[in-house]
């Protein structure tokens, strides 16, 4: 559908922005080197995990020590991610692997908040989970099962979309098919239209939900950065109001924007993650996203 480059994602953001929260920016941003240049503005923050605190499997170099470091400093610290491939149990276990002493209180993913949903936007339906192979679906209080294994989708009352390493083009244009011939609540566990991994970019479930939304004109349920929820769940957890909170993350439509939408202040990292290599003043200038303050690396 588009190459998998920063330039040609950043033109479907700003391609579907109509789709995403409004929020009013700084007239210009503070640069620094690290978090810690920059840590007295704020009393915690909110952590993207992607670009941030790793980049796929492997951590950012010095991310580890830095969060002992902004620790030591007395601030807060919470993971908003928008990985739902996997339960924040594993999340925590793979951030625990890597070196990260996070609690279990100071993660949130978009599954947790799309879990929480799941009530309100479809109450005792059977749902389709477009999910990550193996995936128990035991956290989600809902009757959910693989729709990957279910070959007839005309019993799924609604659809969850959760990961995106068994899609395929040919799965998506049925799910197309399924949502005209019946319109279903579909819920989007995780809102990025790509991630940065060790050897470049991989789509997302919003990559191909926007596609949806275009061809279909259904209303589909976001849950995850750049929407509110996520961000006020994350500002509970630290137990702080939202301007005493940072958002930090390295992109523009789904950190920057959700973070100053919800009230918090921005950092953008630009060393690693989807602008990583780049120069990131066009890309702000162009889209009129303009974070407090832009950093090379965590």
């Amino acid at each position: 559908m588009f190459d998998l480059t920063t330039e040609a994602a950043f033109a479907r953001y700003e391609a579907v922005r109509r789709r995403l929260p409004t929020a009013t920016f700084p007239a210009t941003s503070l640069h620094a080197d690290t978090l810690a240049d920059v840590a007295d503005r704020w009393d915690g923050f909110v952590l993207d995990a992607f670009g941030v605190v790793n980049v796929g499997d492997l951590p950012i170099p010095g991310a580890v020590a830095r969060m002992a470091q902004l620790r030591a400093m007395g601030k807060r610290l919470c993971v908003l991610t928008n990985a739902a491939s996997y339960p924040r149990s594993e999340a925590l276990r793979k951030y625990h692997r890597l070196g990260f002493d996070f609690a279990a209180d100071e993660v949130v993913s978009s599954r947790d908040i799309a879990a929480t949903a799941l009530a309100h936007i479809a109450d005792g339906a059977y749902w389709g989970a477009i999910a990550a192979e193996g995936d128990s679906f035991a956290d989600l209080p809902a009757r959910v099962t693989d729709l990957h294994d279910t070959k007839d989708w005309s019993g799924i009352d609604a659809f969850l979309y959760l990961s995106t390493a068994r899609w395929t083009p040919d799965l998506h244009e049925k799910l197309l098919h399924a949502m005209h011939q019946n319109p279903r609540p579909l819920v989007i566990a995780n809102p990025d239209l790509v991630a940065p991994r060790e050897g470049g970019l991989s789509t997302e479930p919003g990559f191909w939900a926007h596609d949806i939304a275009d061809r279909t004109g259904a209303t589909l349920h976001w849950c995850g950065k750049p929407f509110p929820d996520a961000h006020h769940e994350a500002a509970a957890r630290s137990g702080l109001a939202p301007h005493r909170l940072a958002m930090v993350g390295d992109t523009l439509h789904t950190d920057t924007l959700g973070g100053r939408a919800a009230g918090m202040g921005t950092v953008l990292v630009t060393a690693h993650g989807l602008f990583a290599g780049r120069d990131t003043a066009p890309f702000i200038s162009a889209s009129g996203i303009i974070p407090d303050v832009i950093i090379t690396t965590t």
